[in-house]
């Protein structure tokens, strides 16, 4: 069976296993992706198409479970959180870091990483 016709096939039954997994649309797209790419560059010698179905499920689950443990995911911060870190901030403070916040992403997410990521550990230490 050719790869194009075995991505027909499943891709949606792994797209729903995936979906099932992460509870979150673009994370099972890019666990499906992955899943799909593992297969076109893996070596398995499938018996059938039963084999190739539970291959895929199986890697696509375990692409969304190293999703979840990633160093990624566990340092995200939740808006609440965020909304307290402003709190804490005096008046001159919220204003900078409102102004830092509308800097391209690129430019913010560093500014942000480095400044307040610190200021706020160091507060609630």
């Amino acid at each position: 069976m050719k790869y194009e016709e075995i991505a027909e096939r499943y891709t949606d039954v792994v797209y729903r296993a995936a979906l099932n997994y992460c509870k979150n649309k673009n994370d099972a797209e890019d666990a499906v992706q992955n899943a799909f790419m593992k297969m076109l560059q893996s070596k398995v010698e499938f018996q059938d198409e039963e084999h190739i179905k539970r291959w895929l499920i199986r890697v696509v689950i375990n692409e969304c479970k190293n999703m979840w443990n990633s160093f990624w995911r566990k340092k995200v911060s939740s808006l609440e959180e965020l909304d307290y870190e402003i709190e804490t901030f005096s008046e001159n403070e919220k204003e900078l870091f409102e102004e830092v916040m509308k800097l391209p992403a690129k430019y913010s997410i560093v500014l942000h990483l480095y400044y307040y990521e610190e200021y706020s550990v160091r507060e609630i230490a």
